[in-house]
């Protein structure tokens, strides 16, 4: 994926100087007069693309701005076609965007993703600053991701986390592609807490299968600094990446399946009638919202399109993003057997072998915590959040950030800044955030700046709470009920750590993996 994208930036540059070579004889931008700006320091780039060319490099994007902020620093100034772009790659600078100026930057730019695939914006993470969007944002705190509601659906989580031991059960002993498990629980547990029971066996379906395919061409499509047309906005007509038709495609799937889902919920609820029915998922209460919400003005009412493009967020945010992340946690412990051994040992003395780990349990777990939050460190798997846009000039640290300005925060480059992280801040030690650890305290919801997987401030990921539980769980299970290896002939110091770069970051060579039963059979094969 790494390679497809930054390919396809290096030729869309290379078509789009042709083409101004051709018209840049009849189109003449207006120059307008305007007080001198003190931009933050940063690469002066070249007319037209500016510093676009850097981003052509084989590294990923977080990568290339990394190095820069290491020269240039940690709040970092770059002209992106036609845009300003301001990099917080530190703590520091990373509060200031994220706290101290959150509202001037609480803003989205536009983009291909929210216009195409999120219904023109009616979604959550898309969505520009504005009625619409806090109106969304109050039903993820109150309605969607409150804790009664994450509380409710534990039990389909412990379920399919059943299902996802019982099935290395019977793998037991064969090399496993880790992902591919993964992303089939993640999957199954989103769209039965979303979308209800009946849609459990979705996922294995053949319509389910081209889901599937079609959320990881999203995936594939929608990364943060790949779209050469929507940093030269007057050249997007080209699409010269193919990005847009792409997208296109995946909507039409995407569509069809969010119809079909709202007409079914729809009509159960009109069988059961106006005062026989209860919600019994996300959908449903998504549902009565927008019945009960048709009253309020336009830019407040919770639309069909609105259902869609939550419900959408929802599926994709819940999947890809939580499964890759676990991916990587099992990397991490392959590659360093100490960490798995210290993890197994904490589940044994906390848990035993006489009964499955619960949420109920995790509390109790600060190294399996400790385990979650490194990983999340190393390896955000959105490296540079989703770009923030600046709706009013702004001062931050001395220097002028205008409005339209795009503001990037690098938190790859944050959770490895030894400013934050003093002791080998390029190395998996779970151990700093254990009592008297250099890290000891540090949260990943957003109060603590120098680790930032879900964002912080308005913009947060609402589902947060929901995510950091179930990784954790679900990490729990998976070392606790197995014994893991590496297939023969594989060392840990022979694994590979690279990046495959698109709207998340997973591990270039997907993880193949042995898993041991190391508990009572009848653990794995019991149905609760």
């Amino acid at each position: 994926m790494e390679l497809t994208l930054t390919m396809s930036m290096a030729t869309a540059l290379t078509v789009t100087v042709v083409v101004i070579l051709v018209l840049g004889s009849v189109v003449r931008p207006r120059r307008r007069q305007r007080k001198a700006l003190n931009l933050p320091p940063g690469p002066r780039g070249w007319p037209v693309f500016g510093s676009l060319s850097l981003l052509a490099d084989t590294l990923p994007p977080h990568r290339v701005l990394a190095k820069l902020a290491a020269r240039y620093g940690p709040l970092m100034h770059l002209r992106l076609g036609s845009f300003h772009v301001v990099v917080a790659s530190s703590a520091d600078t990373a509060r200031l965007v994220l706290k101290t100026h959150d509202l001037a930057f609480a803003d989205r730019p536009p983009a291909a993703w929210g216009a195409i695939i999120a219904y023109n914006y009616k979604g959550i993470v898309q969505t520009p600053y504005g009625p619409h969007w806090r109106m969304a944002r109050k039903l993820c705190a109150t309605e969607l991701f409150s804790a009664q509601l994450v509380d409710k659906f534990e039990p389909v989580r412990a379920e399919e986390t059943r299902g996802l031991t019982r099935g290395l059960f019977e793998r037991a002993g064969t090399a496993v592609q880790v992902k591919e498990l993964l992303m089939s629980f993640t999957m199954r547990n989103i769209l039965r807490m979303a979308l209800g029971e009946k849609w459990s066996s979705y996922y294995g379906s053949a319509e389910g299968e081209g889901f599937r395919r079609s959320l990881e061409e999203a995936f594939a499509v929608s990364g943060a600094v790949s779209n050469v047309g929507e940093w030269v906005p007057w050249l997007a007509w080209l699409d010269v990446q193919g990005l847009v038709r792409r997208m296109k495609r995946v909507h039409v799937v995407f569509d069809r399946f969010n119809e079909q889902i709202l007409d079914e919920h729809q009509e159960d609820r009109r069988r059961a009638g106006a005062g026989g029915f209860a919600a019994r998922d996300l959908v449903d209460v998504l549902l009565r919202l927008a019945e009960e919400g048709q009253e309020e003005p336009t830019e407040t009412r919770l639309t069909r399109a609105g259902v869609k493009a939550i419900v959408q967020d929802i599926l994709t945010g819940g999947t890809e993003t939580t499964a890759v992340t676990m991916e990587w946690a099992m990397v991490e412990l392959l590659h360093r057997p100490d960490a798995m051994a210290a993890a197994t040992s904490e589940l044994e003395r906390v848990v035993g072998r006489g009964r499955w780990v619960t949420e109920s349990d995790l509390p109790e777990l600060p190294y399996v915590d400790a385990v979650v939050k490194e990983t999340m460190r190393l390896h955000p798997v959105g490296p540079l959040l989703i770009p923030h846009q600046a709706h009013e000039d702004a001062v931050v640290g001395g220097y002028d950030v205008p409005a339209g300005a795009r503001v990037l925060v690098n938190a790859w480059a944050v959770g490895r800044d030894p400013a934050s992280w003093p002791d080998a801040p390029g190395a998996f030690r779970p151990e700093r955030f254990l009592a008297g650890g250099s890290a000891e305290g540090v949260d990943a919801r957003g109060a603590h700046f120098q680790l930032l997987p879900f964002g912080s401030g308005r913009r947060m990921c609402p589902a947060h709470n929901l995510a950091m539980r179930e990784m954790a769980a679900t990490l729990a299970n998976l070392v606790q009920g197995f014994a893991w290896r590496l297939p023969d002939g594989v060392a840990p110091e022979d694994m590979s750590m690279e990046e495959s770069f698109g709207l998340s970051v997973s591990p270039k060579e997907p993880l193949v993996a042995i898993a041991e039963p190391r508990l009572p059979a009848h653990l794995y094969t019991t149905v609760h």
